[in-house]
């Protein structure tokens, strides 16, 4: 099967065609992408299904976000970001098997999230939590058919294959942003395949640059003007069986969002034929 090529579709209240963005890029992949936990109802989620139903586009997966603050960055990200920070956990576990219930209704086979700031050491009491946190997460998922994916960013290749695991479970994976590993100055994309490889699940096609202020993340950047080097990415992941999409992401919003959304498309059709 071909590596399909899709992008994020945002799920928010009063948004009646979810989908509509994916169809008009004449993709054929997504991966919905919500922040609202209000919007996970099962009427919502009814209405996610027919539109699914209606498109055929396959949705890869739900990247779930989470209640509370949020920083991205080096100076209060750690304490703020993912299921890392006690005091936002137990809110953000119920809000991440929220999502999980609805996936299950939506038929989305999968969520996504950030875990962190995952502290190096294994022996440290806090990476001890977040792996006794995330399998829980991930035993809930399972007993609704779900896998449950972490996306790369805020730790190193090697702690995020400690923490993947540590779990013992069979339904984790791994959604591999690239660029995310170059804006945390956090490994090489394509070395990372080295630790962690056969556990990629799902692939954001986003680019970027490493961080020269040591407070701040590096600067995403349009696919291709990057530090990603995608052609020889893309020829190692299909080295190592990769069969999943490749869904675009780009941070930016706007003209220039849709603009460089179908430049990716063009650049990927063309690296995904040449491997």
């Amino acid at each position: 099967m071909n590596n399909l090529i899709g992008v994020m579709a945002g799920l928010r209240s009063g948004n009646p065609t979810m989908l509509n963005g994916v169809v008009n890029l004449g993709l054929k992949a997504c991966q919905t992408c919500c922040w609202d936990m209000n919007f996970y109802t099962r009427e919502n989620a009814r209405k996610l299904s027919e539109e699914i139903w209606r498109s055929s586009i396959k949705v890869t997966s739900l990247w779930a976000g989470w209640p509370g603050a949020a920083v991205w960055d080096f100076v209060d990200g750690p304490s703020t970001l993912g299921l890392v920070p006690r005091r936002s956990r137990v809110m953000r576990i119920a809000a991440l098997k929220k999502a999980a219930d609805f996936a299950k209704w939506s038929g989305i086979p999968a969520i996504v999230t950030h875990l962190g700031f995952i502290p190096e050491n294994p022996k440290d009491k806090l990476f001890q939590e977040i792996v006794a946190v995330v399998r829980n997460i991930a035993i809930y998922c399972k007993k609704a058919n779900l896998e449950f994916w972490f996306e790369t960013g805020q730790e190193t290749p090697v702690t995020m294959l400690r923490l993947l695991l540590g779990t013992k479970m069979d339904n984790v994976g791994i959604n591999l942003d690239p660029a995310n590993l170059i804006l945390y100055g956090k490994g090489n994309p394509i070395d990372a395949l080295d630790v962690f490889g056969k556990y990629v699940k799902g692939i954001h096609a986003k680019d970027g640059l490493y961080p020269v202020d040591p407070m701040r993340l590096g600067h995403e950047v349009r696919v291709g003007e990057g530090k990603v080097c995608f052609p020889t990415f893309i020829k190692r992941l299909k080295e190592i069986g990769y069969k999943g999409a490749f869904i675009i992401e780009r941070e930016i919003s706007g003209e220039q969002q849709i603009r460089d959304i179908k430049k990716t498309i063009v650049y990927l059709k063309k690296l995904l034929k040449r491997y």
